[in-house]
């Protein structure tokens, strides 16, 4: 595989650009909006250029990345000569399956077609392709230049073939990929998400505060970043569709996410993304006190 196509240019989308562009791939970068696609770019060159001056990286090696991504408003030039596809837009199963259904008429018949969902089905992804065997999931973690876990998701149809293709192409971009199997959040966020949403019950019920809670986590469980303040860095938004996922999936009640985080969508305290959640951020994740509405 040589040809890369990211649908999407969020966060999410911007550094598996990044990455591939990095280790040599040709990538074609598409979004319905040129004004995120040119964010985007400034967003990629900006990181390289921190990874020059960690000297992870040569000036020249920086520049060779950029010129290797190519930007497109429009789906069909850009993945109309993509070996693989990678969607990752927001977490709506109906988007991702008007995609994945374009993406198959689009795309040359033998390209695969990978979705960076962290939660919805990728066999329901495939069901609606004439390629289910070519359909797959690849879930990278944020920030994806840094972080090395690649979750690869085998829908009910992905065949072997398609899964050790990715698994060695994973590999390729200095990545450790995991197999895992196409159950409600997978693995990474059938565990992470309960614990997320237990400490906001925690702090709904009064047990503690926000600084407390992910003090304790983060002293205690030595995890390097508290609950509530990776639900913030995530997106409380994501964090609840992707317990709506699980809830549903499982018909589970220890699944039900928590009132305090359906309220604060539903008032747009996502987190970093929107300047507030459980704490109030300045300039962006780094700069942080804890919302007042919680003191």
């Amino acid at each position: 595989m040589k040809n890369i196509s990211v649908i999407g240019a969020g966060t999410m989308g911007n550094g598996i650009a990044h990455v591939f562009a990095q280790y040599g791939f040709q990538v074609s970068h598409v979004d319905l909006s040129n004004d995120r696609l040119d964010k985007a770019l400034r967003s990629i060159a900006s990181n390289l250029a921190r990874q020059v001056k960690k000297e992870q990286l040569t000036e020249g090696e920086k520049q060779a990345a950029l010129d290797r991504i190519n930007t497109y408003v429009d789906l069909g030039p850009g993945v109309a000569q993509a070996d693989l596809v990678i969607e990752a837009v927001a977490e709506d199963l109906d988007l991702k399956r008007d995609i994945f259904k374009k993406l198959d008429e689009l795309c040359p018949p033998a390209a695969i077609l990978a979705s960076n969902t962290s939660s919805i089905s990728i066999t329901s992804l495939g069901a609606g392709t004439k390629r289910p065997d070519r359909v797959i999931g690849m879930h990278f973690m944020n920030p994806v230049p840094i972080m090395r876990l690649v979750e690869v998701i085998r829908g009910f149809g992905t065949s072997d073939m398609t899964c050790q293709a990715i698994m060695a192409l994973s590999r390729q971009i200095q990545k450790d990929p995991v197999e895992v199997q196409d159950y409600p959040g997978f693995v990474a966020n059938r565990i992470l998400m309960p614990m997320i949403n237990e400490a906001i019950y925690t702090l709904y019920e009064g047990v503690s505060g926000v600084e407390q809670i992910d003090t304790v986590m983060r002293m205690g469980m030595a995890h390097p970043m508290g609950p509530l303040q990776l639900a913030d860095f995530i997106g409380l938004d994501v964090c609840l569709s992707i317990l709506k996922v699980l809830y549903q999936g499982f018909a589970n009640p220890k699944y039900a996410p928590c009132p305090l985080l359906v309220k604060m969508v539903e008032a747009g305290f996502t987190g970093v993304k929107a300047g507030e959640g459980f704490y109030v951020y300045q300039n962006g994740y780094k700069d942080f006190t804890v919302s007042p509405r919680f003191n």
